[in-house]
């Protein structure tokens, strides 16, 4: 039984990535029938790299327009021999990752895109192991404004949704003025966060 269910598991998460990439597809088919010159982006183009090129060498590829496109042609483009999962930072746009703790050393996959302008190997959408760096909307500034004027009533704990030790803080008003001061350094240093783990803003 739960064989099974593992089974279907594994089946709906490949049918999922099936049907994203054939959504991606179809995305980039209407987006180049769309452009008068396809030759400018490399979402609409079929390049043919060399078959023995060395990693990030300046290389010329052979490439061809889709067959959607308005103007079907050949022509050569300069490129570096690599993958597109391979591309530096700046050459590609991840989705942003949320519902992870930001305070965890392990990596999360998100799913990034190269630009239209980079001219690469293999799939123009990949997965990429990144670390987590998502905000809630908490301000640092503010968590820290609250802090120093309404700690003692618990406010900076209540703001970070750290509910249950805000009412502690309230109903000790704010430890006496001893936890008050030691809130103040902790969320000055950001050493208390989010109560989801995220960053702040």
């Amino acid at each position: 039984m739960l064989l099974r269910f593992g089974f279907c598991l594994i089946l709906l998460f490949i049918e999922s990535i099936i049907a994203q990439e054939n959504g991606f597809s179809k995305l980039k088919n209407a987006r180049c029938s769309a452009l008068q010159d396809c030759s400018v982006n490399g979402d609409c183009l079929e390049c043919q790299f060399p078959s023995e090129c060395k990693l990030n060498e300046d290389i010329v590829a052979n490439c061809t327009t889709l067959p959607n496109c308005v103007l079907r042609q050949s022509l050569t483009k300069a490129a570096k021999c690599r993958f597109c999962w391979q591309s530096d930072p700046w050459e590609h746009t991840c989705d942003p990752v949320a519902n992870c703790s930001s305070t965890s050393t392990q990596l999360v996959p998100t799913r990034c895109t190269i630009h239209w302008d980079v001219i690469c190997m293999g799939k123009r959408h990949f997965y990429k192991n990144v670390k987590c760096n998502w905000t809630s909307g908490h301000s640092w500034a503010k968590a820290l404004f609250l802090s120093v004027v309404l700690g003692g009533f618990g406010v900076d704990r209540f703001y970070l949704g750290l509910w249950k030790s805000g009412i502690g803080k309230l109903f000790s008003f704010g430890g006496l003025g001893v936890w008050t001061i030691i809130d103040v350094i902790l969320i000055a240093t950001g050493y208390i966060r989010p109560h989801d783990g995220s960053h702040y803003v």
